[in-house]
């Protein structure tokens, strides 16, 4: 009977392998418009859970439909953790040292709500909302999770995963383009 636990619990492993990491958390979320990144290094697709998180997942496609992205520049980058995007300044190089923390560098129109999820988790490939220490007033910087980042849990806004391109997001740099941004 132990033999055939053991045989079960592999097969279960298996299967779970190489599949995206938020899949096996707060059950499997609905899927919404995926959002296409065209970088510098490659491209990365992120499926959004409009589900678990409908007014941030609404926000951020109308921002990537208004070509808000389009030609801003990666401003944030902790090499195996994250990387992070979403301040129009990033466009203009000589702001560079304002990137991430301009009060001009977001779309103007916070998302008004904290939408947390019980159950989701900041694991490598999930999305999730940047803010500068107010949940609900989280704009347009979004970033990737690299590694797992539990110390995140609960103070930012999961409402997608990487579904391709995570190898790519692991490449990026401060500074480098997002050449286009696009809803599929």
């Amino acid at each position: 009977m132990s033999r055939m636990l053991s045989l079960g619990v592999l097969l279960v492993a298996l299967v779970l392998v190489g599949q995206p990491a938020m899949r096996a958390q707060a059950g499997a979320p609905a899927k919404g418009p995926q959002i296409v990144m065209e970088t510098d290094k490659g491209t990365i697709v992120i499926q959004t859970w409009p589900d678990k998180a409908p007014k941030t997942v609404a926000h951020i496609v109308d921002l990537v439909k208004k070509n808000f992205y389009n030609a801003q520049r990666i401003h944030r980058v902790v090499k195996g953790q994250l990387v992070q995007w979403g301040d129009k300044m990033s466009r203009d190089m000589t702001y560079r040292e304002w990137w991430g923390r301009s009060p001009g560098g977001s779309s103007g129109q916070p998302i008004g709500v904290a939408e947390f999820t019980k159950g989701l988790k900041h694991r490598p490939g999930s999305v999730s909302m940047a803010h500068s220490g107010n949940p609900a007033a989280a704009d347009s910087q979004i970033f990737i999770c690299l590694s797992a980042m539990p110390n995140l849990d609960g103070k930012h806004v999961i409402f997608g995963e990487v579904t391709q391109g995570l190898d790519v997001a692991n490449k990026l740099a401060v500074a480098d383009r997002l050449k286009r941004v696009t809803v599929k």
